[in-house]
């Protein structure tokens, strides 16, 4: 009797319709553009001025093991990110690339505070990378909003919730904080998230990623975080020495009852030292236990990946098929920053009947 190949294939899950809900702009550039805004903005600090190079160089950066070694590569993306022209630019491949790897709806967050250092302002800033996106959005088919993030280290939490809110009508549509967890935890920012709330402004707080369940704690209860970015450490709340009966703590049964997002970057979560390995990853546990779990990229240039090579990584770990990569996609939708009707809009009318017709596809019989 004939059986069905239901793993699919790196080449099959480009075709499909992906969501990403944790993508960092400065954390996915072309090598070939940091170069080339190098050049042009004289910026001199770069470890080499070659491509393909620089390419290794970063990933090579990134694999430490160590969140605050992996944010220093940081230095070189930013630097080159400090005109209204540089922003639109990087902006605009973003999205191109996205789209390229089959995203259909993707949130792209960057620090607004991070790219002032040559006179714009922050309203300039936020207005440049907006002008870039749209712009890819109408030549290539994509939809993107984007996530004001404040660094958890700095004090202009509020000054950036504001811009959140400002230009929420023109394709901002939610605030973030990042940074490192350790010592900056997010009750730091409490006016800010207060705030946000007043106003009925969705926002994430990266937690749970280098610190433990204090963080996400906070994040939750204090902060009131529609979702958790990473929040990979919630698994230090699960006892699952019975694998067939796993018991969750109190922290960890409400973040499963409320449907709260866990915005998950297995290859990032890897590199920073928030997990040993893919096939050790809590994704694997928590997906089995129907945590709102979602996939994402986190920093595409630092950990040398895309949406596809993420779930195609899943796929090889744990036999997933092409149920669990539609379910992971339709839990992103669902968590998206925009209204409730393009979200079902983009589920009813784009994901699912993409996924249909790629399990139809690779449902072929083997000899």
């Amino acid at each position: 009797m004939a059986v069905m190949d239901h793993r699919p294939t790196l080449d099959a899950i480009q075709r499909a319709p992906k969501v990403l809900l944790h993508d960092h702009l400065d954390g996915g550039l072309r090598p070939e553009t940091i170069v080339d805004l190098a050049r042009d903005e004289g910026y001199t600090g770069l470890p080499t001025t070659d491509p393909d190079n620089l390419r290794v160089w970063f990933e090579e950066a990134s694999n430490s093991g160590s969140l605050e070694r992996y944010l220093e590569t940081f230095t070189h993306t930013v630097g080159v990110m400090q005109s209204a022209e540089a922003l639109t630019r990087v902006a605009y491949e973003c999205a191109e690339d996205l789209a390229a790897d089959g995203v259909v709806y993707a949130e792209v967050r960057y620090a607004p505070e991070q790219h002032t250092r040559s006179g714009l302002t922050l309203p300039q800033v936020v207005e440049a990378v907006l002008e870039g996106f749209k712009a890819g959005e109408r030549d290539h088919g994509i939809r993107i909003g984007t996530l004001v993030t404040a660094m958890r280290h700095q004090a202009r939490s509020m000054e950036i919730a504001e811009l959140a809110v400002r230009y929420r009508d023109d394709g901002v549509v939610g605030f973030d904080i990042a940074g490192a967890e350790a010592g900056y935890p997010p009750t730091r920012h409490l006016d800010a998230f207060e705030y946000l709330q007043r106003e009925n402004a969705h926002f994430t707080i990266h937690a749970g990623e280098a610190f433990g369940l204090p963080s996400i704690w906070q994040a939750i209860q204090w902060c009131g975080a529609d979702r958790l970015g990473h929040g990979v450490r919630i698994i230090d709340d699960i006892d699952a020495t019975d694998e067939d009966a796993p018991v969750l703590g109190r922290l960890a049964a409400y973040v499963r009852d409320k449907r709260i997002p866990l915005e998950m970057c297995p290859t990032s979560n890897i590199q920073t030292g928030a997990a040993k390995s893919i096939a050790e990853h809590p994704i694997g546990l928590l997906r089995r236990l129907h945590f709102r779990v979602t996939v994402n990229t986190d920093n595409r240039l630092m950990s040398g990946t895309s949406l596809s090579r993420e779930l195609h990584k899943l796929v090889e770990a744990f036999d997933y098929g092409w149920d669990d990569l539609q379910w992971f996609t339709v839990n992103a939708m669902k968590s998206a920053f925009i209204g409730f009707g393009e979200r079902l809009e983009l589920i009813n009318g784009v994901i699912k009947p993409g996924f249909a017709q790629l399990k139809w596809r690779g449902a072929r019989p083997l000899a």
